[in-house]
């Protein structure tokens, strides 16, 4: 689609306009933001528009569209959905060896989950290896029960952050301001790190992991201007 537009304002309702007609999410909606600083964040995105509008140089308006539509629709289904990556997260699988890989999991891992326990009252089953293990259900439901906790804005901010790392206790970290962006991404890339490391870097992984590590940012950035 071609720019048509020439100016891009919000109006008092935080909704983007667009020569004075509001931005419409694809379920037909207003594209109403819940804080000036987001609905700022997004206009500039579709002032910076050129002649044709791309995508994917407005990731903003694309997370503020999933909370007004599909999230909007069926939060709790959404949620859920959401919550189930702490059935299997990330940081309660680790490495049978080598001991450093071990200690480096340990170091960055073991400090997010006594932190989860602490705040949600929970207990988490810890393996070796990949095989699942299954998590207490007290700790599903707890866990369940913050998420679905967390308006429709936040669901969407926090969905590319749990779903890019693989782990649900880092997200909600990060969203509780337990740890910043570097140290949840850092934490979610060791055994990343470790591959590249031990066999060198294979610029297909790197390519990918630099666009998932920008994906993360986007989320990163949303739920800040929140």
């Amino acid at each position: 689609m071609k720019r048509f537009w020439k100016d891009v304002a919000i109006d008092a309702d935080r909704v983007v306009t667009l020569d004075g007609k509001p931005v419409r999410t694809p379920g037909r909606r207003p594209l109403a933001l819940p804080s000036d600083a987001l609905a700022e964040a997004v206009a500039a995105e579709w002032r910076a528009v050129g002649e044709t509008i791309d995508p994917r140089t407005m990731p903003l308006t694309g997370l503020a569209n999933a909370a007004t539509d599909p999230i909007a629709n069926d939060p709790a289904q959404f949620a859920a959905r959401l919550a189930a990556y702490g059935e299997s997260d990330l940081l309660c699988y680790r490495a049978e060896g080598p001991p450093l890989l071990v200690e480096r999991q340990a170091a960055a891992w073991d400090p997010l989950l006594a932190w989860a326990r602490g705040r949600y009252d929970v207990t988490f089953a810890v393996t070796a290896g990949v095989m699942h293990v299954a998590q207490p259900a007290a700790t599903i439901a707890r866990l369940h029960e913050a998420v679905v906790a967390y308006d429709d804005f936040r669901l969407a901010g926090l969905s590319p952050v749990v779903t890019l790392t693989g782990s649900l206790v880092i997200g909600l970290a990060l969203i509780e301001g337990e740890i910043d962006a570097d140290a949840a991404w850092a934490a979610a890339g060791i055994d990343e790190d470790w591959s590249v490391e031990m066999w060198g870097e294979d610029w297909q992984a790197t390519q990918l992991r630099e666009l998932k590590r920008k994906e993360f940012g986007v989320g990163v950035e949303f739920l800040g201007l929140l």
